[in-house]
């Protein structure tokens, strides 16, 4: 696992869960993992959820495993990222739970 996708909540949340979204991807990069952080996107050009999924689909799809965030559960994107996921059997992991550096 080299390539890691981050999955958690963001409608409806104070400064969309970024804070912690970026956080959580420099404590995974610290450890030596690529990490592709929908917080990092930039805004599609129409402010609608949709859009929003395409591209962060797009991204999951390049991921060696997703990797999710409290609350995701309450969260319908997340939702649908870790249930592809699961489908096309990228494995799903809680973000918190990756302690260890990526081996080289």
């Amino acid at each position: 696992m080299k390539r890691i996708y981050l999955s958690g909540p963001m409608t409806g949340l104070p400064d969309y869960n970024y804070p912690a979204f970026n956080a959580e991807a420099a404590r995974l990069r610290a450890l030596g993992y690529t990490v592709e952080n929908p917080a990092e996107n930039s805004a599609p050009t129409r402010d609608e959820w949709e859009l929003y999924m395409r591209t962060a689909l797009r991204q999951m799809l390049t991921c060696d495993a997703v990797a999710f965030l409290p609350g995701w559960k309450e969260s319908r994107g997340a939702n649908v990222e870790i249930e592809l996921a699961q489908h096309l059997r990228i494995p799903v992991i809680q973000a918190s739970g990756i302690v260890s550096p990526q081996e080289a």
